[in-house]
């Protein structure tokens, strides 16, 4: 077997929802997809991922995709004022914004967790 290359992928419910959200609201640049779907370039223009719309869609139950961002109170304050909401977990230790502290308690970075329209769990984290 000789692998020369691979992608990843997630679905979603609406590729227009998602065109708009992913473009509009995180600034990602993407391209048309002639089976329907779109090929999401994510920051750095290096990393490419298939986004589908599927009828049945069920919203992944973990985070699948983390931005990196230099200062996340800028990046969540700018987020909500777009009219996105972030997700609060039990024993993460969030802040008001969301935002769970980790290099405060020596937990990891500092992250704050969001969904896309679809539902599928996003982050934004600190560097």
């Amino acid at each position: 077997m000789n692998i020369h290359a691979a992608f990843s992928g997630f679905s979603v419910d609406s590729i227009e929802k998602a065109k708009s959200f992913y473009g509009e609201m995180l600034g990602c640049s993407y391209e048309d997809q002639m089976m329907g779907g779109m090929r999401l370039i994510l920051p750095g223009g290096e990393t490419k991922v298939w986004v589908y719309e599927k009828s049945n869609h069920t919203p992944a139950a973990f985070t699948i995709l983390n931005f990196i961002v230099d200062d996340i109170d800028e990046a969540v304050d700018a987020l909500q004022a777009k009219g996105v909401e972030f997700e609060h977990y039990e024993g993460m230790y969030q802040d008001d914004k969301g935002i769970a502290r980790g290099k405060d308690h020596d937990r990891g970075p500092n992250i704050a967790w969001f969904k896309d329209p679809a539902g599928n769990i996003l982050s934004i984290l600190e560097d």
